[in-house]
């Protein structure tokens, strides 16, 4: 067996029924698209992808024992078990046009490997994971909710997202300290979102940076324009504000120009 690793965020799920529950959640034209696991450990989610997908699962893990684990266990998915870092890897040359997400994954980089799927946002369909509840949920949550905040908006500018349902810490091994959740994205039809993106990311971090500060305040480092100083929505709090509020406020601030991005 491949011992669970601290500094990798390794706990590994034990109850086959959830682990079925979150293969089922993919929806139902997946099939023949790419389907790629990140982090599958020891297999626990694989056993279930690879009756409905197994010409076109990709499983990628950093860690060397869960891979040798997973080519002794899965020969027919042998030469597409990569080791590697996802965060880091060129993904287009190993999973090549659209693909959907699906993993378990660690709690320790689970917003980072967001981010990720963001840059490959044109690429990536779907993404069904489970992660810390705690960030699950605030993943979902709508505006004027406190749990609201910067990858909500950058994730729901791109996806339709829902939460599914919890998983208790008693199914893993070793068990984490807190509850999972399980959550679902779908990529929109947003292609473009009609404003400067770097900049719409900027306005959008920014205004978080400082959450319980007006966005006049919080955003006071981006030299705003006079015209923009004069708006209402500035009297707000970022976690006040829809994705299309955002966008706006993004246009009005670029046409004032001299904004550094």
């Amino acid at each position: 067996m491949v011992k669970p690793k601290k500094h990798l965020g390794q706990h590994f799920l034990k109850d086959q029924n959830i682990a079925k529950d979150i293969v089922d959640a993919l929806s139902a034209d997946n099939e023949g698209r790419r389907i790629l696991e990140i982090g599958p450990g020891t297999g626990v989610l694989t056993r279930f992808l690879i009756g409905k997908y197994a010409d076109n699962l990709v499983l990628i893990d950093i860690d060397t024992e869960s891979v040798k684990y997973l080519k002794k266990h899965f020969l027919d998915l042998n030469d597409r078990i990569v080791e590697g870092d996802f965060l880091k890897m060129n993904l287009r040359a190993v999973l090549g046009d659209e693909y959907a997400v699906i993993g378990n994954f660690p709690y320790n980089i689970s917003s980072q490997i967001f981010f990720r799927i963001l840059e490959e946002r044109d690429k990536v369909i779907e993404v069904v994971c489970m992660l810390q509840e705690e960030v699950a949920r605030r993943l979902v949550s709508p505006p004027g909710n406190k749990d609201y905040g910067i990858l909500s908006v950058l994730l729901q500018a791109y996806y339709d997202m829902e939460y599914l349902f919890t998983v208790d810490a008693s199914v893993f091994d070793p068990p984490p300290k807190v509850q999972s959740g399980v959550i679902k994205l779908r990529r929109n039809n947003q292609v473009k979102l009609g404003c400067d993106e770097v900049l719409f990311k900027k306005v959008v971090k920014q205004g978080f940076q400082n959450r319980r500060k007006t966005l006049r305040n919080a955003l006071k480092p981006l030299n705003l324009p006079e015209e923009v100083k004069a708006q209402e929505i500035l009297n707000r709090r970022a976690e006040t504000l829809s994705v299309n509020e955002f966008v706006k406020l993004t246009n009005d601030i670029a046409s004032g120009g001299n904004i550094k991005v």
